[in-house]
């Protein structure tokens, strides 16, 4: 007799295995791997899927039970998913269930659906002939992906090089081969250009995507997608489990960004959830990125990925920006207490006098209230691991990695100045500035706040893409991604906010963000010029950034790595134990510690913690963080598998 393992809905570790159930003569040529069923479990009708098929069961026929139907309110589920969703089980120590929710759109009922706006936009279009080296990468990178044993690809090129005409070309050969392609983009902001550039070559065969679409848009999409009716979906990572029939590329811009990492269980990381679905549909993966992440690059030095280089701008006459970097504490000293730098106001004034455009950038990424000296730019740091210390109540500085702890000092400890403390700005302070200096130009703020609305990104942008504004002020989400001609000065305030936030990667997010930031100005063949405003001058992610000098960067960064054991040159896991009792919390997060290094200690793994997280409380949740170092990936994960079956608080377990 054949019987089914069905995989039931139910997301506890506890229930997340298989079961088996007897297939009815009447469903037999119905159910396949992938099906969604209805069967009993204990006293109830519970939903499954069907995953896989046996001859033989421990238990007695007699106390085997049915499949009841096969549930066709749901969505079936390829095969190729299933593998995914085991993958992503195994990888990042999640349930079946929840990484099946991820890999499993939703059915819901479609409401009629306006045109959106990027469609509506759209200009006649011809498609540019690629310059001499975009051609080279795009040869390159077809060459890899049709190898017996393709290699992942990572096209590194400098702002403006053109990336997006090589992944077009490349979305071109694969659609002509009557394939599917997926591309990924980190935020939901960057949509706009991105769907009228990729409309106006393929047409209205091209899905979206995010977060702002409705369920049932959402699903619309998935459901032409699976039916052959669109060659190419673009969205954030959830698009990269749309259920295309012959998937044959993927493409992952801006592959460093953080974004592409989910907080929620299954804490997947989508570039390299993208390299593993294309080994399963045998598709082609390039990740792009003019500031690729260490693990990326690493991969391409150890020829793990093959690299293609993209080291001029596509727009001929096009050079990077000149760059200046400005010290604030020089500001300081002449009595200068602006947000604005002299230099950075008298572009300003400037640039709006010639009727050029200007993009002014509110570095506060992951900003967490670190402690540093306005005259010399000493940061207050953990002598233990080399973060920043976070200010807390009490006029504490504590360490989130260790927990160290030490008082707030009066006085700078290098200098003695006095000038020491916190500090930061907002979005609408800067505007409101900015009018205050310059009431006669036309001013755009985008923030979390201006673009809460659907399409308010796009029509925020579309605004200043059309000339409708001098000045466009914004976090991170206006520097990544768009090609504004006008744009001549880019202003970035604060540069240090995230380089000293409580995260061994903070030079790296720093030097990618600078980098992406400068890159904006002079774009369409005009000089651009941008303005670095700092109190750490002299820092690597700094200078590097200035000159988008990477590999510079890279080389400084990866010493830094593998002197302190931190990814990718060692391999970390990050634990963070929260319940609402404040001592029930930390005496877990002590209890794992002292099991790890009494059940393990001849593998000699490295605990950093436990210690207060960098939020220590959060919806009456008190969080603890434990930090365990390692040179074998696999030594990690079963200290994950073994930390997740103890009983007691809440936890979430993440490979860095």
């Amino acid at each position: 007799m054949r019987y089914a393992n069905v995989i039931v809905n139910i997301s506890q570790g506890r229930v997340d295995r298989t079961f088996s159930y007897i297939i009815p003569p009447e469903l037999e040529n119905f159910i396949h791997v992938g099906s969604p069923v209805r069967v009993p479990f204990g006293r109830r009708e519970i939903h499954g899927y069907v995953i896989g098929f046996t001859d033989q069961v421990d238990l007695p026929q007699e106390k085997m039970r049915e499949i009841l139907c096969v549930d066709e309110k749901s969505v079936p589920l390829e095969d190729q998913l299933i593998r995914l969703a085991l993958w992503m089980k195994e990888t990042y120590g999640c349930t079946m269930n929840q990484a099946l929710k991820t890999v499993l759109p939703t059915r819901r009922k479609v409401k009629k659906r306006t045109q959106d706006p990027e469609i509506s936009l759209l200009p006649d279009h011809e498609v540019p002939a690629l310059n001499p080296e975009q051609q080279r990468a795009a040869d390159g990178i077809w060459a890899e992906i049709h190898r017996k044993e393709p290699r992942p690809c990572l096209l590194y090129g400098i702002t403006g090089s053109g990336k997006t005409e090589v992944y077009m070309d490349l979305i071109s050969r694969i659609i002509a081969e009557g394939k599917q392609a997926i591309l990924l983009i980190p935020e939901i902001s960057l949509t706009f250009q991105n769907v009228r550039r990729f409309c106006s070559r393929f047409g209205d065969r091209v899905g979206v995507m995010h977060s702002r679409l409705s369920a049932g848009e959402k699903y619309e999409n998935l459901e032409k997608a699976r039916k052959g009716e669109l060659d190419l979906i673009i969205g954030p990572r959830s698009a990269l489990f749309a259920p295309f029939p012959d998937l044959g590329l993927i493409i992952v811009d801006e592959e460093h960004e953080s974004s592409y990492h989910s907080d929620t269980s299954p804490r997947y990381k989508a570039p390299e959830t993208a390299i593993k679905r294309a080994q399963l549909a045998g598709a082609g993966v390039v990740l792009g990125s003019a500031t690729p992440s260490m693990e990326s690059f690493l991969a391409a030095m150890d020829r793990r990925y093959a690299i293609f280089t993209l080291r001029h701008r596509a727009v001929p006459g096009s050079e990077l920006p000149d760059v200046t970097i400005t010290d604030m504490r020089e500001e300081l000293r002449s009595g200068n207490k602006h947000i604005f730098s002299r230099l950075l106001a008298q572009e300003i004034g400037e640039r709006l006098e010639n009727g050029e455009q200007i993009m002014l950038f509110l570095n506060r990424r992951g900003y967490s209230g670190f402690i540093s000296c306005r005259s010399c730019g000493t940061v207050m740091k953990c002598p233990h691991c080399d973060v920043s210390l976070t200010f807390h109540v009490g006029r504490r500085l504590v360490c989130h990695y260790c927990g160290y702890t030490t008082p707030m000092p009066e006085t700078c400890p290098v200098c003695g100045s006095p000038y020491i403390a916190g500090f930061g700005t907002g979005t609408q302070k800067v505007e409101g500035l900015t009018k205050k200096m310059f009431p006669r130009a036309r001013v755009l703020r985008m923030d979390m706040d201006t673009t809460s609305r659907k399409n308010s990104h796009e029509k925020l942008l579309a605004s200043f893409a059309k000339g409708e504004a001098d000045i466009l002020i914004g976090t991170q989400m206006i520097v990544k991604g768009h090609d504004f001609p006008r744009v001549t000065l880019v202003g970035i305030l604060a540069a240090d906010l995230s380089l000293y936030v409580n995260d061994f990667r903070s030079a790296e997010r720093t030097f990618q963000l600078l980098t992406q930031a400068a890159g904006r100005a002079g774009r369409a063949g005009k000089s651009g010029h941008v303005v670095i405003q700092t109190y750490t001058p002299d820092h690597y992610a700094i200078e590097t950034a200035s000159r988008q000098d990477y590999i510079a960067f890279y080389k400084q960064e990866m010493l830094y790595r593998e002197l302190m054991h931190y990814p990718p040159a060692g391999n970390m896991m990050r634990i963070l134990i929260q319940d609402p009792d404040e001592q029930a919390a930390a005496a877990f997060a002590a209890n794992i510690a002292s099991l790890v290094r009494r059940d393990y200690k001849m593998e000699h793994p490295v605990i950093v913690g436990p210690a207060e997280a960098g939020i220590s409380r959060v919806q009456d949740q008190f969080r603890q963080l434990l930090f365990i170092k390692h040179e074998d990936p696999e030594l990690l994960r079963r200290i994950r598998d073994r930390v997740e079956a103890l009983e007691g608080c809440a936890r979430q377990i993440e490979v860095l």
